[in-house]
């Protein structure tokens, strides 16, 4: 694989890495993207984490293959437990589940009180991460949606603490769509939720024809309500 060209996924995601910093790349999946980032002096010094002895492998090899390994350390350990506090300012997590990563940043959140930015690409489930972030004094500065190979990706980018130009306090709406999504619906964004409301009307078809039991209500009433966000959202 050639690091030159990243993907249209994580040229997104690189592009919202600030220029001259540190970063950790979780789950780096080959190192493409620390690569990529250090090759183009983008980055001053990277973090390739990996759990697992596979994709760690490949990591390595990947970075010693460029020649990169004197700027770019490949570390096997969970989450962010390759990383120490003060030793970066930006981490990306991409190319996992929202609540993955929303489990990753929770479960090492005393690794993040000195870096600055997330740029997070979950595959589905980003309303997690956007509740997550609410809650944990991170505020939403961008976001993007993409479709790719038949495939549609959401990135969003965090900073720690306040600012004027940053949402913090998310409504219900937001949380599910994304404040900055919302705003721009492009191709990808009506694709998306076009599908998701296919979807849920057919699982609420589903719940009106099983037992009537108070589950059953709760969940319809549940699907009812993003029904009528989406409709809202997509009119």
């Amino acid at each position: 694989m050639n690091t030159d060209k990243l993907s249209d996924r994580l040229a997104t995601v690189a592009n919202y890495i600030p220029k001259g910093s540190r970063i950790a790349d979780i789950g780096s999946d080959h190192a493409y993207l620390p690569c990529h980032m250090v090759k183009k002096g983008a980055v001053r010094y990277a973090i390739a984490g990996e759990v697992a002895e596979g994709p760690y492998q490949s990591a390595l090899k990947q970075v010693q293959l460029e020649g990169l390994t004197k700027s770019i350390d490949v570390r096997k350990g969970d989450g962010l437990e390759v990383i120490q506090p003060g030793e970066v300012e930006c981490i990306t997590i991409a190319g996992m589940g929202g609540t993955l990563i929303t489990s990753i940043l929770e479960a090492g959140k005393d690794k993040l009180v000195n870096v600055e930015r997330l740029i997070l690409q979950p595959n589905v489930g980003a309303h997690a991460i956007r509740s997550w972030l609410c809650e944990n004094n991170w505020r939403l500065v961008s976001e993007s949606i993409l479709k790719e190979d038949g495939k549609i990706y959401e990135v969003l980018v965090a900073q720690n603490g306040t600012g004027e130009d940053i949402k913090s306090d998310m409504q219900e709406l937001e949380l599910l769509f994304g404040p900055f999504l919302l705003k721009e619906k492009n191709d990808a964004f009506c694709e998306k939720w076009a599908l998701e409301k296919t979807n849920w009307q057919r699982i609420l078809n589903q719940l009106e024809q099983a037992e009537q039991n108070d589950s059953t209500l709760e969940k319809k009433r549940e699907i009812e309500n993003k029904l009528k966000m989406v409709e809202e959202v997509l009119s």
